[in-house]
């Protein structure tokens, strides 16, 4: 393929705290407005008749198979999940508590925009922006938890270690990004002691325990675009960006969307589609509650994450992810091509079971291999309940049945409150 022309080219603070400016030229042929991506209208619409909802526990059913699932194929990655809860209780007990923390000073009056983006690159945040905080992502189940007065939306990306995310599927990727959350529970802290002392409230969302999607705002923020992934390809480590926000009354100016040329690189990429295990990713983007999108498969990707360690393929085989944006956009402008593409550098995997896969393999999978319950986990299992009721012989069946529902009931209830694939989301907080 030619090369392309140049388009324009994007300034980006270093990786690092201290590190020079870095430039991303984007080509010509990539440029899209970030404006004609989202329709607010629409997103509006959605928000107000159709609010958004936890994972967790919308599709809680799913939740519940997924973890029998785990223990029976993955029982080490189901260990570490439950490590990983308890480790995290007392931090999340704080997240959920940061709004009610009051200032310890004064407030100035005057912008504190650079004084908080300082702090939060100095701790160690490679990806921070400002936006306004959009309400109409909150969940409906998180909207009573969520503080008013607290407009503005601080948004945070911290950097998955790159080597251990190189071996997706496995339990050290999974070690890697339950540590990166941990990581980012001491430095969400440190920051809003930081904004108290400046004499203004904030409150936390994530890691694990999150308002809602963070997306649209860290791309309103201009930290990024959409991946046909489902995730924020981050200017310095793509989808190993994992995003936090802080919500605050200070004084702060926004920083805008930029068009680093994603959706367009994507389109012409096409790689986490190919290697998706499960098939779940489509390739071409439509319009979904107002965002132009490609809109993942749940009941095609579920089953493959419970049975092996989360997998994330579609992370592992971006080349922005596995190269940085600068190095992908530079060579798309040499060559017209996608760097590392076709390539098992890039694209190779192994599924434990299943052996290696190189570049133009894919595992095959049975069908009942996707089999798996969707919806709420107390509605299945009436469903399931009902049915068993309706074959019963005789009384004495029918009230052992009901002791079992009752119990499995109390079962699910409880797991709501339990975090969801290495820190995904939580349910509900009792």
């Amino acid at each position: 393929m030619a090369r392309r022309r140049f388009g324009h080219e994007i300034t980006r603070p270093g990786r690092k705290h201290g590190d020079e400016p870095v430039n991303i030229p984007v080509a010509k042929d990539l440029e899209k407005p970030p404006a004609s991506l989202r329709r607010d209208q629409e997103v509006t619409f959605y928000a107000r008749e159709y609010p958004l909802e936890s994972f967790a526990l919308e599709q809680s059913a799913s939740v519940e198979w997924a973890d029998g699932i785990r223990r029976e194929f993955s029982p080490e990655t189901a260990e570490l999940y439950e490590e990983f809860q308890e480790d995290m209780r007392p931090a999340l007990e704080w997240i959920r508590a940061s709004g009610d923390l009051e200032p310890t000073a004064e407030p100035s009056g005057g912008d504190v925009t650079e004084s908080i983006r300082g702090k939060a690159r100095e701790l160690g945040y490679s990806e921070v922006g400002f936006t306004r905080f959009d309400r109409r992502y909150v969940y409906k189940a998180r909207r009573d938890d969520v503080r008013r007065g607290l407009p503005h939306a601080i948004c945070l990306a911290l950097e998955q270690e790159h080597s251990a995310t190189q071996t997706i599927p496995s339990i050290e990727a999974e070690e890697a990004q339950g540590e990166t959350y941990r990581r980012q529970s001491e430095l969400a802290a440190a920051l809003v002691e930081h904004i108290r002392s400046l004499g203004y409230r904030a409150q936390v969302s994530g890691p694990t325990w999150q308002f809602g999607p963070m997306i649209p705002m860290f791309v309103d923020a201009g930290l990024g675009q959409l991946g046909v992934n489902g995730q924020l390809l981050s200017p310095h480590f793509g989808s190993r960006a994992r995003l936090q926000i802080i919500i605050t009354d200070a004084r702060v100016s926004y920083d805008k969307p930029v068009d680093y040329g994603v959706p367009k690189f994507c389109e012409i990429c096409q790689v986490c589609f190919m290697r998706c295990p499960g098939r779940a990713i489509q390739g071409q983007r439509l319009w979904y509650r107002g965002v132009d999108k490609a809109k993942l498969i749940a009941k095609r990707c579920r089953p493959v994450m419970a049975r092996y360690s989360g997998c994330g393929v579609c992370m592992k085989t971006c080349p922005i992810q596995k190269y940085g944006m600068k190095p992908v956009m530079e060579y798309y402008i040499e060559t017209g091509e996608v760097l590392g593409k076709g390539t098992d550098n890039l694209e190779g995997y192994e599924l434990p079971d299943k052996g290696y896969f190189a570049a133009g393999k894919l595992p095959r999978f049975d069908t009942a291999f996707f089999d798996m319950p969707t919806g709420r986990a107390e509605d299945h299992l009436m469903e399931e309940f009902q049915s068993k009721l309706d074959a019963a012989l005789d009384d004495a069946e029918k009230d052992r049945l009901w002791r079992e529902y009752r119990e499995r009931l109390e079962s699910i209830m409880q797991n709501h409150s339990t975090v969801v694939d290495m820190g995904m989301d939580l349910g509900v907080w009792e």
